[in-house]
């Protein structure tokens, strides 16, 4: 039997009763039992609930004919509260803008903040810095911001990374042909528990990769000086970096340490000093996100093979991606400047 449709001057049901059947709907039920309960027609509990789902309201819209473009009014306002806001969401600005009145899709709003020079993106993730580390940041910044590129070539920058063995393939795409689903080579290989990390410690300068080392227990401070003794120096000489080139390290305990300290006296080494809390002046950093979309792409099964993956992967990235990178050095002391 063909459900009931009110004719289009029916009078309109009540916000109330809109609330209730999308309160329903997100509980779980039917469209024939909201409909049966609240004795409302099937269309009408599908054009609400259609409605809710585009325009995440359930009051009243602009009724007949295309949605209206925005007004500038509109259009100034949008732009007000991203600036306001930056992490406003898209839902959020559309049911600002259905309550001003103006019935707007998200693409008319997003190609209206577009048009404004702003765009979305994911936000960087940066450490909590307090007033003494913003001003020693600051003062670091500002003191290596004329740096010679002879100076930065000397240096040989180093840092510490986890990977995880299925930490990036959260999806893939595939062509294959129907019925092949679950063909071997369709597939993405995949563990219980995601099948755990490793620790690395690796060192790069304008002229390349360094050594990559596995850090198999937790990092102490005899543990670094030992990475150091093995090889610091002989990554300085890999990449020919000469005996008066510059370490750079973080500031991490084990590294200021007074073991630590007292190594690199012993063996002279000319330490960069480094602010605290300052890993994206690293430019190491991006180098980490090259190797980790490189391995994962190779979706290596236990972590000797993720750890065999990893130091192949360091051999091949490229010297101009090394030499890039400190280019942008200057760069970064004035983002931070």
């Amino acid at each position: 039997m063909s459900e009931h449709k009110p004719s289009m001057k029916s009078k309109e049901l009540s916000v109330d009763l809109r609330d209730r059947i999308v309160s329903r709907h997100k509980s779980g039920e039917g469209y024939r039992k909201i409909c049966a309960a609240l004795k409302v027609p099937m269309s009408t509990v599908a054009s609400i609930i259609h409605k809710w789902k585009e325009f995440e309201t359930t009051r009243a819209l602009p009724r007949a004919g295309r949605p209206s473009k925005l007004s500038d009014s509109g259009r100034r306002a949008l732009v007000r509260e991203v600036t306001k806001n930056p992490m406003v969401t898209l839902s959020e600005l559309q049911r600002s803008s259905v309550e001003r009145g103006e019935l707007s899709r998200r693409t008319t709003i997003s190609a209206a903040i577009h048009q404004s020079g702003l765009y979305g993106r994911v936000a960087r993730r940066k450490p909590l810095l307090s007033k003494r580390h913003m001003a020693a940041f600051l003062e670091f910044a500002k003191r290596h911001l004329k740096d010679s590129q002879t100076m930065r070539k000397k240096i040989l920058w180093s840092d510490e990374t986890k990977i995880e063995l299925f930490g990036v393939n959260a999806r893939r795409h595939v062509w294959r042909k129907p019925g092949t689903a679950h063909h071997q080579a369709n597939t993405i290989p995949t563990v219980k528990y995601g099948g755990g990390s490793i620790m690395l410690w690796g060192c790069f300068s304008v002229a390349g990769t360094g050594r990559l080392v596995r850090i198999k227990e937790k990092m102490t401070t005899a543990m670094y000086r030992d990475i150091l003794d093995e090889n610091l120096f002989q990554s300085a000489l890999d990449l020919r970096l000469g005996r008066q080139f510059v370490f750079q390290q973080d500031n991490d305990p084990k590294q200021t340490a007074k073991i630590s300290k007292e190594w690199l006296q012993d063996n002279s080494v000319n330490v960069l000093e480094w602010p605290s809390h300052s890993p994206d002046l690293n430019p190491i950093e991006h180098l980490w996100r090259d190797l980790k979309m490189a391995v994962h792409r190779r979706f290596p099964s236990n972590l000797m093979e993720l750890e065999r993956c990893c130091k192949e992967e360091w051999a091949k990235l490229a010297k101009d991606r090394c030499a890039q990178l400190v280019a942008s050095y200057s760069k970064r002391f004035e983002t931070v400047i």
